[in-house]
């Protein structure tokens, strides 16, 4: 059974930087992806980074992130990290971590999620 729990969400100022967690139980097996999304009301899940599972290698950063955030892994301990700096009051959002049975860009693509984990920048 995959489970995903998201952790180090919180309020920041804009500028500055926080680091989200994932630890994944459950996925045995190497050919999982594990993504990063976010969502604001009203919108639809926007993924920012994904790599694979079975070697931490980085398959995409989202354009509107590039050069901002970070996505890695540590194998020790089956965590999955995403590394914010720079934040912008744009980047307010409900982020989650989310693991797909291959590599995936959307939403749909990922079949197990995290419960979210809130970031909220003030400007």
């Amino acid at each position: 059974q995959v489970q995903l729990a998201e952790s180090g969400g919180g309020l920041v100022q804009a500028g500055g930087s926080l680091r989200l967690s994932c630890e994944a139980s459950g996925l045995t097996g190497d050919y999982y992806g594990i993504g990063w999304f976010r969502q604001v009301p009203g919108s639809e899940r926007e993924e920012l980074a994904c790599l694979r599972w079975s070697d931490g290698s980085i398959f995409n950063t989202a354009p509107s992130v590039k050069g901002r955030f970070v996505i890695s892994k540590d194998n020790s301990k089956d965590t999955v990290y995403l590394q914010m700096s720079s934040l912008k009051s744009e980047d307010t959002a409900v982020y989650y971590c989310a693991a797909s049975e291959g590599l995936g860009s959307l939403a749909s693509d990922y079949d197990y999620w995290g419960q979210g984990t809130q970031v909220t920048v003030s400007s």
